[in-house]
This record gives structure tokens, sequence and C-alpha cells, in this order.
């Protein structure tokens, strides 16, 4: 007598095989976008490296002039153009600076000189920043005025959409 009885799956053990591969994969599907969204920033990079036209090397003079660029901001599937704003001028050693107009005290916008000659000042506060952007003792600010990274290409200034704190400033 052959034993056929053995090799063949009952049904109790079709319906737990059954229900542990369906649960199986509903598992997955509802790990799997958790795992893509936690791993998507790490794929992606940071993409804040992309510079952006501003301005020709020549016209830049040792008065803070106030420039205005756009850069794409892309938040979740909305892409836009954003415009920001920089100080960027030749300092008195002939370096050049690049400073965010944003007061370092409350984020207020900072205008030049409209306050007293070769300064920075902050109508929020009183703030008050040296021809450098560095924060002048006794006002508000705490920290000096933070910095766009540049580069000059082809005699062509470029701005890095992000702004960073200054370092021994």
């Amino acid at each position: 007598m052959s034993n056929k009885k053995n090799n063949q799956v009952s049904r109790r053990q079709f319906l737990n095989y059954t229900l542990t591969g369906v649960g199986g994969f509903m598992g997955a599907a509802l790990v799997a976008p958790m795992v893509g969204f936690a791993v998507d920033p790490l794929l992606k990079g940071e993409q804040s490296g992309d510079f952006v036209y501003v301005l020709d090397e020549d016209e830049i003079t040792d008065t803070p002039q106030r420039v205005s660029f756009q850069i794409d901001q892309k938040d979740g599937w909305v892409e836009s153009q954003v415009e920001r704003t920089a100080w960027v001028y030749r300092n008195s050693n002939g370096d050049i600076l690049a400073l965010s107009p944003v007061c370092t005290h409350l984020g207020c916008t900072v205008d030049w000189a409209t306050q007293n000659e070769n300064e920075f000042f902050c109508p929020c506060h009183d703030g008050r920043y040296d021809a450098n952007g560095v924060n002048i003792a006794g006002t508000p600010p705490t920290e000096p005025l933070h910095e766009y990274t540049f580069k000059i290409e082809d005699g062509k200034l470029y701005l890095s959409p992000q702004t960073h704190a200054r370092e021994g400033a």
C-alpha cells in the first residue's frame, strides 16, 4: 500500500501557508514606503552645492551692494523659485564678502549705512554690524552676519543658495 497521505497538504496546512503568505505580502506593502521615506534623502544627497550666477567680478565694489538672485526650491512635490539677497563687496583687505542681509538677532533685514556710515544697521532693535559684518559689542546681535559660500569662474561671481555662520569673524 502506498503512503500518498503523507505527501499531501492538509486543508489546515494549506490555509496556514496561504494566510502566512498573504500576511507577509501585506506587511511588506506597509513597510516598503516607510523604508523608502527613510532612505530617499540619503540617496538624493545634498543639493545646496548648486551655485547661482549673481554678477560679474568687475562689478564688485568696495561699498556693499545689495544683489538679488533666484534659486530653485523644492518642498515635497512643489517646485518654486525663491528670491534671495546678499550684500556683496570687497572689504578693506580686498577680499570678497557675500553676507546675508538677515540679522542674527531676530531675523530682520539689515541695511547698509542708514544710521551710521560704514556700518550695517538692523532697525528692529538697533542692531549694528561693522563694515565686515561683525556684530558690534553692546548691541543686540550676538554673532556676525552669516555669509554665502561663493566661487568665481570666468570672471563671474556665483553664490551658494545656503548661508552659514562665519568662522573666526
